[in-house]
């Protein structure tokens, strides 16, 4: 059975997301939130909140065993962007696009 989680309108930009989880992918829930504790980005901690959402998801509800979870799915997809304007000389003006994404968690139980 697999749970889903997901974080919407994080704030941050997709493309960096993506770095941490492309490392998080295929680890168990343990290991992922290690890595996540760890990890230099400050998009970590919206990340180790979706996973432990997933992870407790699937304990509370579903009665999975915890240890036993392991992260299938893990992805971001761009939001709504924030189009602003940065002024600039002779008048003329810069767009700014302030990026945000969506995080999904899907963890299932690892088979053995």
């Amino acid at each position: 059975m697999e749970v889903k989680s997901v974080a919407k309108d994080t704030g941050l930009s997709a493309r960096k997301v993506r770095l941490l989880l492309n490392e998080v992918r295929g680890k168990k829930v343990e290991d992922a939130l290690t890595v996540l504790q760890f990890a230099a980005s400050p998009s970590a901690k919206v990340i180790a909140k979706v996973v432990k959402a997933a992870a407790s998801d699937a304990e509370n509800n579903f009665m999975l065993n915890a240890a036993d979870l392991k992260v299938v799915k893990i992805y971001a997809d761009d939001a709504p962007m924030l189009k602003r304007f940065m002024p600039r000389s002779r008048g003329r003006a810069d767009r700014i696009m302030k990026r945000s994404s969506h995080i999904t968690v899907v963890v299932a139980e690892q088979e053995d």
